[in-house]
């Protein structure tokens, strides 16, 4: 959830930037997000929460929702030349930024906008390109690396089963969705 559709734009042409804002993260009170950043956004701070569709299962129903990436927490961008950190600690919905020694620390530079980059103007994560069985996909991790193999199946816990054709054979072997890339 952005604080304004109008940040993803900027968070394209900050990715890496030099600038003195940081992100930071905040923990929230429970069942408190939305409360967190709308006061966080009264007081000028920008806040991203990116969501997620998740389908659970309810008794003999599933329900698809919406729900935070990383529940209980919330990105917050601060200017690092002013002290103003502790009024973050003070907003209604946020226990506290997270900090070490005593002092907050901000997420590695670039990170926030990267995840930015991936959602759409809502925060809603985009799903990774589509693999249907049959794809063409090049192995990018691994021991198979830069082997190209065709896709079997695909189960629902993003594990994907690829032939392999070794040595005139097809092997069936098991591996994860983010060491494939179509071909």
């Amino acid at each position: 959830m952005f604080d304004d559709a109008s940040w993803l734009e900027a968070a394209a042409q900050r990715v890496g930037g030099g600038d003195t804002l940081r992100w930071f993260l905040a923990q929230l009170k429970p069942n408190s997000l939305s409360i967190a950043t709308k006061n966080l956004n009264r007081q000028g701070f920008r806040s991203f929460a990116p969501q997620t569709i998740e389908t659970r299962r309810f008794g003999h129903q599933f329900r698809t929702q919406q729900r935070p990436l990383f529940p209980g927490y919330v990105f917050v961008s601060l200017d690092t030349t002013q002290g103003h950190w502790r009024a973050v600690n003070s907003t209604y919905g946020v226990t506290k930024l997270v900090a070490f020694g005593g002092k907050p620390k901000p997420v590695p530079r670039g990170l926030v906008e990267q995840l930015a980059l991936r959602c759409d103007a809502q925060g809603q994560l985009l799903p990774s390109e589509a693999l249907t069985p049959g794809d063409r996909v090049l192995v990018t991790h691994g021991p198979f690396v830069d082997v190209v193999a065709d896709v079997e199946t695909i189960e629902p816990d993003r594990r994907v089963w690829i032939l392999l054709d070794l040595m005139g054979q097809q092997t069936r072997v098991q591996v994860d969705r983010e060491t494939l890339k179509r071909a």
